[in-house]
């Protein structure tokens, strides 16, 4: 899975780094025709966005797993180890208490 997402992370970079090539040339075109057109930026921005987020869930995805960690903690973001019952940054409960029966 390390291989696949590493892939991905690559593939995620040189699309991004086409985005922002593209919004850039568009940007340009449209200062020397002195012609702005709000949505068309719009648009390409939303999408550099979107792949912007994609990347950086691989990267999350990819620092956890070269960590070792479980999981980050979803109050604060910091990785946890398998097993942890608290946060070690911001002490949020990290596992869902069990129901003990007698």
């Amino acid at each position: 899975m390390s291989d696949e997402l590493r892939e991905r992370r690559e593939q995620l970079s040189r699309q991004l780094a086409e985005l922002q090539w593209d919004l850039g040339g568009v940007a340009y075109e449209m200062a020397i025709r002195d012609h702005f057109r709000l949505d068309v930026l719009s648009r390409q921005a939303a999408k550099l966005q979107q792949v912007d987020a994609e990347l950086a869930e691989v990267e999350r995805m990819l620092k956890l797993g070269d960590a070792g960690a479980a999981g980050a903690c979803g109050n604060c973001g910091a990785l946890y180890a398998q097993g942890s019952a608290f946060c070690r940054q911001c002490g949020a409960q990290l596992l869902e208490p069990t129901e003990v029966r007698a």
